[in-house]
């Protein structure tokens, strides 16, 4: 089983096209639970009109889906808490110029 902290990696291959910065660096990831081979991502997007949602998780569960031992990736949108920019990273915030 991978650990929550691989998963978070493995996500950090994963932009936002409107943004260059990856979704984990911007806060949109809520949580990651296992059980067993079943992951379950918890996330959000900046806006709630964002058209990006279905791309976005879809690129999820495919990434996830090349780590070993992963069966199934269920991906939840949820709009509570609401996305700010206090979540994204401070890494991130350099490269945006925030």
């Amino acid at each position: 089983m991978a650990t929550e902290a691989e998963l978070r990696e493995a996500l950090q291959d994963i932009y936002d096209p409107e943004i260059p910065v990856n979704i984990v660096d911007l806060g949109l990831i809520y949580g990651i639970e296992q059980d067993g081979g079943k992951v379950t991502v918890t996330m959000t997007l900046t806006t709630p009109g964002c058209g990006m949602a279905g791309m976005i998780g879809q690129e999820i569960k495919e990434r996830l889906l090349m780590i070993p031992k992963i069966d199934s990736v269920d991906v939840k949108i949820v709009w509570e808490p609401p996305w700010s920019p206090d979540l994204i990273s401070a890494e991130a915030k350099e490269v945006l110029g925030i």
